[in-house]
């Protein structure tokens, strides 16, 4: 996400965001495979599920408005 404040308009601005939401959707994918692996004890990685969750749900947010948006003026 800091590559985003950087960014150098606002197609570059989504494009940025979208792969942040990718990522974080990733590290979910991967602390649930933990889990049902039982490879760590669920107890510690429910916090982590849980806040990959609003990270997610959060980036999807932010593309979804900055796509809605009009454009970005400098």
């Amino acid at each position: 996400m800091e590559e985003a404040h950087g960014s150098q308009s606002k197609a570059d601005f989504i494009a940025k965001m979208y792969i942040a939401c990718k990522e974080a959707r990733e590290t979910h994918y991967w602390l649930r495979l933990l889990i049902a692996t039982e490879l760590v004890p669920e107890a510690k990685l429910l916090p982590l599920l849980d806040e990959s969750n609003q990270l997610v749900a959060i980036l999807t947010t932010i593309v979804k408005k900055a796509r809605q948006s009009g454009p970005k003026h400098a």
